[in-house]
């Protein structure tokens, strides 16, 4: 590999990780908003409309020039739909019930609900590999839950992280039609308009009282002004998308997807030393055999036509 290569790849993984970290500190970050009195939705909507203005600036030059006729707009509406505000709502409501890796660590388990998909639905023979990284992931999500001991994670917000996951796989299964036939930024700008539409739907933002946001919440111990705090969340979100994308102009998808995985550990140390949410020995545990298993599984979809590889994108699912 010459200089300049090894350089590109550098600067590619620099980035990812940098990415990483910024999405993974949106949860931690998000949390106390939501515990001052803003529901998980109020939150998605301001997390989505912010970030969709960075998104179609980006995307400015390629929307000018797009033939809005020749948009795939069911797919589109779809992925928006799902995989743009489903992912991020309820996520949101997850970490507003249960620790902020855990509820992470639920949505990544997104593509094993993807190796169902495409085995049970589309009825297509996988690799051995791919089935037995979603038994992998199970049994690590058995073990995260702690299983022997009755359900010791509030059971609505473990259902929230796996409608959460739901809505991911939705983002590899549409956003593998898309990425298809739309360029990269024009795919997410639109995407997070059509997201930003239907939270607006969902919250009715006109009739929320924005009052918390003028008020004080508690972050480690330290009283920080709600605006601030949200205008965090979104500034982590947008340059997590930033990095990102520049990111995959100089690694594969295969690597970032990869990579993408530190995310669930920069989510898990960010609520650690800002909410002092401490997980236990067997949860983190569970928590590498589940991202064990889904490495495992999406290694399996890269040597497997049918099985839907992650989009050339940075995960909507943040």
């Amino acid at each position: 590999m010459s200089v300049s290569s090894s350089r590109t790849v550098g600067i590619g993984v620099a980035l990812i990780l940098f990415a990483s970290v910024s999405f993974g500190m949106a949860g931690p970050f998000a949390k106390p908003l939501m515990e001052a009195g803003l529901s998980p939705f109020e939150v998605t909507w301001m997390r989505i409309v912010g970030v969709s203005v960075l998104l179609i600036a980006l995307a400015w030059p390629q929307l000018r020039r797009l033939d809005y006729s020749h948009v795939p707009w069911k797919p589109l509406a779809a992925f928006g739909v799902f995989a743009i505000a489903g992912v991020q709502s309820a996520y949101f409501f997850a970490v507003s019930l249960i620790p902020v890796g855990i509820a992470l660590l639920l949505q990544f388990l997104g593509p094993i609900i993807v190796v169902a998909w495409v085995r049970l639905i589309r009825r297509v023979r996988l690799p051995a590999s791919a089935m037995t990284g979603a038994l992998i992931s199970l049994t690590g999500l058995a073990i995260v839950v702690e299983v022997w001991s009755g359900l010791q994670l509030d059971g609505l917000g473990v259902m929230a992280g796996l409608i959460s996951a739901m809505c991911q796989a939705a983002y590899y299964l549409v956003g593998e039609e898309l990425t298809e036939t739309m360029d990269t930024r024009v795919m997410l700008a639109l995407g997070f308009v059509i997201g930003s539409i239907a939270m607006t739907v969902v919250v009715r933002p006109w009739s929320s009282d924005w009052a918390t946001l003028s008020t004080q919440v508690e972050l480690s111990g330290t009283s920080v002004h709600a605006l601030v705090l949200a205008t965090v969340v979104i500034v982590c979100t947008a340059a997590g998308y930033v990095a990102g994308i520049a990111a995959l102009r100089r690694l594969s998808a295969p690597v970032t997807g990869a990579m993408g995985y530190t995310e669930v550990v920069a989510a898990a140390l960010a609520a650690w030393l800002v909410l002092n949410e401490a997980l236990s020995v067997a949860q983190i545990g569970g928590g590498i055999v589940v991202i064990l298993g889904v490495a495992i599984a999406q290694r399996a979809a890269h040597r497997r036509e049918e099985i839907p590889a992650p989009p050339s994108v940075v995960s909507a699912a943040h």
